[in-house]
């Protein structure tokens, strides 16, 4: 039995470094983070399940006792699914604690239900819906560093409407942003419009100052709950506040012209 209580370092192999890995690619809806860095989890367990394969067994915590149950369901029911995917592993409990519908959630996920199935008189419906309103906004808050990004570069705001993907430099603004888009199924070549709306459309001259507030907000508003967040499972837990340079395409720095997209 191997436990694992923080990220694996590069020399570690196997079902243990791939189920962390995989707990890697959950994100909390709204903070657009990996669970693995906001310490959300805290403890994977991986056991030999005879000649099929491994068991594992991941201990999940938020914030706060009163987190939303649709957020706390999703974020239960995407490790499941990303563990189950980790090749060579046949079983997957996945214990999210300390929460006050943790029993209905773990049972829920366990038993395939789907959030309707597991909370009928909240839901009207799966969770589909709340999930593209957040890759909306994780699409914004990266589309804004982006932005942020070539303004450090010397483009003015006026001339971002003509920006491409191809002008974002190698950077991680660029990689976060064109997961984002990926995972909204807009363009990602090269030669395609850097600041879109939500449906991929460019943005006109016109409407480039409103999205820019827009996605400005929204990305200080992530920012903003990500920090609290942080601190409030550092008050429950006594975990360390961890790098905040951990949001994805974060710039420590703001614009010094950044006042320009108001």
């Amino acid at each position: 039995m191997t436990t694992v209580t923080r990220p694996p370092d590069r020399t570690r192999t196997g079902v243990e470094e791939r189920v962390w890995a995989a707990l890697g690619t959950v994100r909390d809806p709204e903070l657009d983070q990996p669970i693995t860095a906001l310490c959300f989890v805290t403890e994977a367990v991986v056991r030999d399940h005879g000649p099929a394969g491994s068991a594992v067994l991941v201990r999940l915590r938020l914030p706060t006792y009163f987190c939303a149950p649709n957020f706390a369901f999703l974020m239960v029911a995407d490790a499941h699914d990303a563990v189950r995917a980790v090749p060579g592993v046949t079983a997957v409990e996945i214990r999210l604690e300390d929460h006050f519908a943790a029993d209905e959630i773990n049972a829920g996920v366990a038993a395939q239900g789907g959030f309707a199935g597991t909370f009928p008189q909240l839901a009207g419906g799966e969770l589909a819906e709340l999930r593209l309103a957040f890759l909306r906004k994780a699409h914004l808050a990266c589309l804004e560093r982006a932005c942020r990004r070539l303004r450090q570069d010397g483009w003015q705001v006026e001339d971002l409407t003509r920006a491409r993907l191809s002008d974002l430099p190698a950077s991680p603004e660029r990689d976060s942003l064109l997961r984002r888009r990926a995972d909204l199924g807009l363009p990602t070549d090269h030669d395609a419009p850097l600041v879109v709306h939500d449906d991929g459309t460019p943005v006109s001259a016109d409407d480039l100052p409103a999205r820019l507030r827009f996605a400005r907000a929204v990305r200080v508003s992530v920012d903003g709950n990500a920090t609290m967040c942080r601190g409030l499972l550092e008050t429950r837990y006594g975990v360390p506040a961890a790098d905040e340079h951990g949001t994805d395409g974060a710039s420590a720095a703001p614009s010094p012209d950044e006042e320009d997209a108001r």
